[in-house]
């Protein structure tokens, strides 16, 4: 096969951050994904519906001209959110979901919960409301090695949290275990899991190849190779639970290139093209509209996309580095590497956004 079209796809686990940085990478996303669910983890995170809205609306400033994207924004949970607001702003369609970060787990995730049973409260509610929850799956427990912690979480909170909240939705997100896997393969059809494309491409030897390389360094870490093999397994499988989440996170290089750096891959440059690499693979081509544009809008009970795009198999290249205006430049994962498919003309040969 040397093109496929698909129904123009979403993005469902998305940073954008905010400022100058949004504005830098914005395009990039809205040249193949028509929605995107958006994190709420700024610096302070969103966690009331007039915050979200206000961010919605710095988002729509900074989408190109005559692009068609909508963002769907999440709260950003904490131990005391306001539940009344939290549902107000579902049913006023503010928010799309709520985001669970354990305290801690990952990048601005300080002000998240620190224990599950603190916000039981608001959990009901959104079981009732049919709200999502999205769900940074470790735990943040310090004597558990960092790769066995997706594991650990599922096992001594997930688990748990469902069982009490049976009709809950839930989004396992950035899923990067067999154990991961498999938990989600068996549970009810509230159950979901999003899947990244780095986590399908690196393992976690990929870090120290020729020294430490912090632009492959993300949370959850990629693990072992098995576990690798088998998210490549389940986004390629067709199953209704997996979908596409590119969790792209943007961070300045010298954030990166630190003596304490970022955890965050910024995937968007490519994502698409990459996710298609992975799937031809694989054989699997005839699987990846499944993943990429009709799984995510039939568990969130949305619309499938009017549009199409289409990819094809012909040579081009990740952008290098790329610049925030008056700030420093973001690296894309995989930078200046080959691409074995391209969308499209758009920013693919090169460094330019007037076409995204």
């Amino acid at each position: 096969m040397t093109e496929i079209t698909l129904r123009r796809p979403d993005d469902w686990h998305l940073h954008l951050r905010d400022g100058d940085m949004l504005k830098a990478v914005l395009p990039f996303t809205v040249r193949q994904f028509s929605r995107a669910i958006v994190m709420p983890n700024l610096v302070p995170p969103v966690r009331t519906a007039a915050e979200a809205e206000a961010y919605r609306g710095r988002i729509g400033a900074a989408v190109p001209e005559g692009a068609d994207f909508t963002p769907l924004m999440t709260c950003y949970l904490a131990d005391d959110t306001d539940s009344d607001d939290l549902i107000r702003g579902h049913q006023s369609g503010a928010f799309t979901a709520a985001k669970l970060y354990p305290a801690g787990a990952t990048t601005h995730s300080a002000d998240g919960v620190t224990d599950i049973a603190r916000i039981d409260g608001v959990l009901g509610r959104m079981e009732e409301a049919g709200m999502p929850l999205l769900v940074h799956g470790e735990t943040t427990d310090p004597d558990v090695d960092v790769f066995d912690r997706e594991a650990v979480f599922i096992d001594n909170t997930l688990k748990s949290m469902i069982e009490r909240f049976p009709g809950l939705k839930v989004v396992l997100e950035h899923v990067t275990t067999i154990e991961g896997v498999d938990f989600v393969r068996a549970g009810g059809e509230n159950l979901a899991a999003t899947i990244t494309v780095h986590h399908l491409m690196i393992n976690r030897g990929a870090m120290f190849e020729g020294g430490i390389r912090p632009h492959l360094y993300c949370l959850p870490v990629a693990k072992r190779e098995r576990h690798r093999l088998a998210l490549r397994k389940a986004a390629t499988s067709g199953e209704a639970k997996f979908f596409l989440g590119t969790d792209s996170a943007p961070h300045p290089v010298s954030a990166k290139e630190a003596a304490r750096g970022c955890a965050g891959i910024f995937s968007a440059p490519a994502a698409l093209e990459l996710y298609a690499q992975v799937f031809d693979d694989e054989d699997a081509l005839d699987k990846l509209e499944a993943f990429a544009s009709l799984n995510g809008p039939a568990f969130y009970g949305l619309a499938v996309n009017e549009g199409t795009l289409t990819l094809k198999k012909q040579e081009g290249r990740v952008p290098g580095d790329v610049p925030v205006e008056g700030g420093e430049a973001v690296k894309p994962f995989h930078a200046g590497q080959t691409l074995a498919w391209t969308l499209g003309h758009e920013l693919i040969n090169g460094d330019d956004c007037d076409a995204c």
